[in-house]
């Protein structure tokens, strides 16, 4: 049981401590980190509320027949479940917190929450995996992870734009819940066609590594993008005193 649990976490982890390596005008309280990664694993309850009434009113099925039920299952099965209820713990978790008071914070925040649901959905995958649980454990550390990283990234980079940057970016507050809801829902999309498409998944799985290669370099030029802002109001702060 040990070392299921400890192959489906490991990978979130390391993506939280590398976001965390980032932050380095001033670096969150480790307990918000552990707060926010639970965050994260009770939104994994929260989107299950969302997608099995979606199922039951018949927006999309369990069975995958067409890429036409692919798209559907990713996006109301998947993606408009779990980024609607990553966002609205990441929103709880944020709207008291005193230290969220940097660009660099909603990403941090956002990826800790992202990973926390990664985690816990991995444990569930690894378990109903049975003898393949290793398989299934490293084959999603180099996608479904990094994937979830990327859209948490998304996310925490608009949140934090909505909050710091509102009037300069108007749109931030409707792009934080829908560029990954976009994200995710074109990655399952593409996932789930190897169940339409089984001879082409090779190129499928080639597109969905190379997908999240670009997600996680978008995803490092973006905090680069938060962290010289923040260290621009810092320094204007300074000069002003």
């Amino acid at each position: 049981m040990l070392p299921i649990i400890a192959l489906a976490i490991l990978p979130a982890l390391i993506l939280i401590y590398f976001t965390y390596q980032q932050d380095k005008l001033q670096r969150e309280p480790v307990g918000n980190l552990v707060k926010a990664f639970f965050y994260g694993g009770l939104s994994v309850f929260v989107s299950l509320m969302i997608s099995v009434p979606l199922m039951q009113m018949g927006f999309f099925s369990a069975q995958i027949h067409t890429l036409k039920d692919a798209a559907a299952t990713a996006f109301f099965g998947a993606a408009i479940p779990e980024e609607s209820a990553k966002l609205f713990l990441l929103w709880l978790f944020l709207r008291k917190c005193r230290d969220f008071d940097e660009r660099m914070d909603g990403i941090v925040y956002a990826v800790c929450v992202g990973m926390g649901f990664a985690a816990f959905e991995n444990i569930e995958y690894l378990f109903a995996s049975g003898s393949d649980w290793v398989t299934v454990g490293l084959g999603r550390s180099l996608t479904a992870i990094p994937g979830h990283f990327g859209f948490a990234v998304i996310m925490g980079y608009y949140f934090s734009l909505n909050h710091f940057d509102r009037y300069r970016a108007p749109g931030a507050w409707w792009k934080m819940w829908l560029y990954p809801v976009l994200g995710h829902g074109l990655y399952d999309w593409v996932a789930m066609s190897q169940e339409v498409s089984p001879e082409l998944s090779g190129a499928i799985a080639i597109a969905i590594l190379l997908g999240c290669f670009w997600l996680l370099k978008w995803s490092r030029s973006h905090m680069q993008k938060h962290l010289i802002a923040d260290s621009y109001d810092t320094i204007t702060t300074i000069d002003e005193q």
